[in-house]
């Protein structure tokens, strides 16, 4: 998600937008499709086979705590091995899942806010997470 300012009535007003990240499912026509039939504004992408980009800006912050945070612990303890189905990969996710520490995922529960402020600060460009 981001935020968009705007001048309205004498002040400035925030409202939020979903953005995906450019990963090639995000941009498939079944998925634009139900970001637009459930979520009140988002930033489409051109869905055509030239698959322009349209408003998306070309490189997006890593802002889902999963994302930056948890998706390298997971991958490492469950995709470190083939699966022989989806169901078993499932399996290993939800093994590896419960098995990451609380503190892990407090911790970062916790930064985020303090990512969202460099990611603002940066103007939504690059910034790292030190």
């Amino acid at each position: 998600m981001l935020f968009r300012e705007e001048w309205t009535y004498g002040q400035w007003r925030r409202h939020w937008v979903f953005q995906q990240d450019g990963a090639p499912l995000h941009k498939a026509e079944e998925t634009q499709n139900l970001i637009r039939d459930n979520v009140p504004e988002f930033i489409e992408v051109d869905i055509s086979p030239q698959r322009n980009n349209g408003e998306w800006p070309p490189n997006s912050p890593a802002l889902s705590i999963l994302g930056y945070s948890l998706w390298s612990i997971l991958e490492a303890e469950a995709c470190s091995k083939p699966h022989q189905s989806v169901e078993a990969l499932k399996k290993s996710l939800v093994k590896a899942w419960n098995a990451i520490p609380q503190e892990v995922i407090d911790r970062a529960v916790d930064d985020f806010p303090k990512r969202l402020k460099k990611c603002i600060d940066a103007r939504g460009g690059h910034f790292e997470n030190k």
